[in-house]
């Protein structure tokens, strides 16, 4: 067998590898003992005893935040439900809030196109595909969303998964191998993270939207490995502001590299006509290898894509796991994204109208003098607030004034960097922004008034409830 052969392999079975990988790793001694008539030891006393889930770290992480949380009478801001559709307004616990937490970039969530098309889609096919597209999944609403998504990024071809998260863990951990090296900026999402360490390629990230640093890696790197990946989201989720794409294309050229980028919340939002980072910067699409996308923002929907070349997507049908191994996309969630990619393209001023309202409140935020970042004011605007326990206070003094904002707190961002996150969408009016903007500044002097952060925890206490 050649290298080549090995490594591809490897690739293919980037997940299976990863779990036997880790199942190989457990002493080899133990696992005799572990077999022994009914696990009883000398004194009929299990062998181990059954971990509890409540010993991992994260799990005492977790109850550390809601003990602070419950210590200043923050509360949980997660997980509010919303009990109608949730877009520029939502109703949460039977009350009325301007709505800043929703990914509905161009307000088709509730267009009656596109809930036409959904229903459509049950009454020929079902609500489910019932099967992978490989044996018995594939509807012709499948091939229909994928030929849009690909004409649409101006490329040959394209594969529609069942999750965002998957695409990205399933298309690395199928291209890269313990051979291969991983470029990615230090903000990407957790997503590409997860895909990396899966792969076994070696990883290293660069500082945020620093190319210099990017090359600077690799120089010294890249002659070692077999292959290069660099990885770059086209609009930065947490702080809204854009990868430089040409400058990337021509390090691409010069190094010989497979550029990724994950257009998730790029796609109906840069650009004149919504088309993403190429259209924005005017370069030609195919000198990106592998673009990323979802469909549960301005497309309205749920799942992700991979376009680019043909052999490229050729390969994933054929052997990335989570394609392989997972359901087809549900018909109506196909037809409402195939409908949503229409209407982006037919009404441009859907994205007209989003980015004027995008700048216009990031012009408020900084009149108001509140920091916010390296945010470029397309879609995502952060107000930048430094202590999670002050980023948690806001979005409750926002909540009370009748808005609801999430906070975005370690470890999503790095410690000292929380914020509250805006997603603006099309259906926002400038009065609704403006209310916002006025709040988030009274709200956030209110707190800093007052004095309190993360030092006014008394770290007993959080212990304690941490031990119950």
């Amino acid at each position: 067998m050649t290298d080549e052969s090995k490594s591809s392999g490897t690739a293919s079975g980037g997940i299976k590898r990863a779990a036997l990988d880790f199942m190989n790793a457990k002493s080899p001694k133990a696992q005799p003992a572990a077999r022994k008539a009914s696990g009883a030891g000398p004194a009929g006393e299990p062998l181990r005893p059954v971990p509890a889930f409540s010993e991992l770290p994260q799990y005492k992480q977790m109850k550390a935040h809601h003990a602070a949380g419950v210590a200043l009478g923050i509360g949980n801001p997660f997980y509010r439900a919303h009990e109608g559709t949730a877009g520029a307004t939502t109703v949460i616990g039977g009350s009325d809030y301007t709505n800043f937490a929703s990914y509905d970039y161009l307000s088709l969530n509730k267009d009656d196109r596109v809930r036409t098309a959904a229903v459509e889609a049950i009454e020929r096919y079902g609500i489910s595909a019932s099967a992978s597209r490989l044996v018995a999944g594939e509807r012709p609403i499948h091939q229909e969303l994928e030929a849009k998504l690909a004409a649409f990024h101006g490329v040959e071809s394209a594969v529609v998964m069942v999750s965002g998260y998957l695409t990205n863990l399933t298309t690395i951990t199928c291209l890269m191998g313990p051979t291969d090296l991983i470029l990615h900026d230090e903000l990407i999402h957790n997503s590409i993270l997860a895909g990396a360490q899966a792969s076994g390629a070696t990883r290293r990230s660069f500082k945020h939207n620093d190319l210099d640093d990017l090359e600077r890696m690799l120089l010294r790197l890249s002659s070692r490995h077999r292959r290069v990946l660099v990885v770059v989201e086209g609009l930065y989720s947490m702080d809204g502001d854009l990868a430089d794409l040409p400058k990337l294309i021509e390090l691409r050229s010069k190094h010989g590299f497979w550029l990724m980028v994950d257009e998730a919340h790029s796609v109906g939002i840069l650009g004149e006509t919504g088309h993403g980072s190429a259209e924005h910067f005017g370069v030609d699409p195919a000198e990106v290898d592998i673009w990323m996308g979802t469909l549960s923002k301005s497309t309205a929907s749920c799942g992700g894509y991979i376009a680019g070349k043909a052999d490229l997507i050729d390969l994933l049908k054929g052997y990335a796991g989570g394609f392989v191994y997972s359901v087809g996309l549900p018909p109506a969630v196909a037809a409402s994204a195939a409908k949503s990619i229409d209407l982006i393209t037919e009404e441009p001023e859907r994205v007209a109208q989003l980015r004027e309202r995008s700048q216009y409140f990031l012009k408020q935020l900084k009149a108001a003098g509140l920091e916010t970042g390296f945010c470029a004011g397309y879609a995502v605007v952060p107000v930048m607030v430094g202590d999670s326990i002050k980023a948690a206070m806001l979005s409750k003094a926002m909540m009370e004034a009748g808005i609801n904002v999430l906070p975005i707190l370690f470890p999503a961002v790095p410690e000292g960097s929380a914020r509250l996150r805006f997603f603006i969408n099309y259906d926002h009016t400038e009065e609704q922004l403006d209310y916002a903007a006025t709040q988030t500044a009274k709200a956030l002097q209110a707190i800093v008034d007052l004095g309190i952060d993360i030092s006014s925890i008394d770290i007993n206490d959080v212990m304690e409830f941490v031990n119950t």
